[in-house]
């Protein structure tokens, strides 16, 4: 539920995201496989259970969880020496009910059953 006073708005539960993460390194070669490991290392410390594909990496949790998670990524790939870093991201929230990485997939693998 959100309330509102005025322009300020305040939601009583954290709003829930589904990420679709690209991070790319920038100057560090053509092998990028150490990176993408130690950003899904990153993920599951941050409590979230990543889901690797092969252009990048979904996340679900909280929002603050998400992007904290995010700027950890770009901490860590910076201390491996990764001079910039390049991160394509698709966000998505809802508020008509939680959303679900599981339950999309399950949506439209029902729907591909003869």
């Amino acid at each position: 539920m959100i309330e509102c006073r005025s322009i300020l708005c305040v939601r009583e539960t954290p709003m829930k995201a589904i990420a679709d993460i690209s991070i790319i390194p920038l100057g560090v070669g053509l092998s990028l496989s150490s990176y993408v490991a130690a950003c899904e290392q990153v993920f599951t410390e941050h409590g979230l259970e990543p889901q690797l594909h092969a252009n990048g990496t979904n996340i679900e949790g909280d929002w603050d969880e998400v992007m904290a998670a995010l700027k950890a990524c770009h901490e860590r790939l910076h201390e491996m020496g990764a001079p910039r870093i390049a991160t394509n991201l698709r966000l998505g929230t809802r508020v008509d009910r939680e959303p679900s990485m599981d339950a999309k997939l399950s949506s439209v693998k029902e729907k591909l059953e003869p």
